[in-house]
């Protein structure tokens, strides 16, 4: 296996989370906007004494509840897994291919991957060409800050990495926790 640069992105993990973050938001935006719905149903019921039909209009009306909360869940993880799918990996591919992770794999990720989902959005050639321009600079104004917190939590964390674990011979050496955990096991038997 090839050695990952530090501060590269596991996509795995970030399509799984913008997944399930997807889902939270696009089934609370249904479930908030399905209330006015709720409401016309109260009025329905209101004006209807047949406990047969109340009982069926509020089933119905909880099914197609359901319904839509279901699939704004499942459209909304799809949307924002591919997103986060596509945004890491271009982070990933441009860290490799430049040979160095900074700010601008970050602001060129978020450029194109924002740029890349305004042309698939519906409309006319002019309209989807907008969209293009508005997601690329609106992509690298919000990506810009958002890289260059991400190289400072990298550069902290490798300086706390490295002053944890110092080599034998004074010099510094970075250890997964688990290699730690091995050395310590070692240390203790070996007394």
């Amino acid at each position: 296996g090839t050695s990952k640069m530090a501060g590269t992105v596991n996509v795995g993990t970030a399509t799984v989370i913008g997944m399930f973050a997807g889902m939270l938001y696009g089934g609370s935006k249904e479930a908030s906007a399905s209330v006015s719905k709720d409401a016309e149903v109260m009025l329905k019921l209101g004006s209807t004494p047949d406990k047969r039909e109340q009982y069926r209009l509020m089933r119905d009306a909880m099914e197609k509840r359901f319904l839509r909360v279901a699939r704004g869940s499942i459209v909304g993880g799809v949307r924002l897994g591919m997103f986060t799918a596509a945004f890491c990996t271009l982070q990933n591919l441009l860290s490799e291919k430049r040979g160095v992770h900074d700010v601008y794999n970050v602001v060129g990720a978020g450029s194109a991957t924002a740029a890349t989902f305004g042309l698939i959005l519906p409309g006319s050639l002019l309209w989807r060409t907008r969209n293009v321009v508005l997601g690329s600079v609106m992509g690298a104004a919000v990506c810009f800050p958002l890289g260059w917190l991400q190289l400072k939590l990298v550069e902290k964390a490798n300086e706390e990495r490295l002053a944890a674990f110092p080599k034998a011979d004074g010099s510094k050496e970075a250890k997964s926790g688990v290699g730690a955990a091995i050395d310590r096991l070692e240390e203790n038997l070996s007394k």
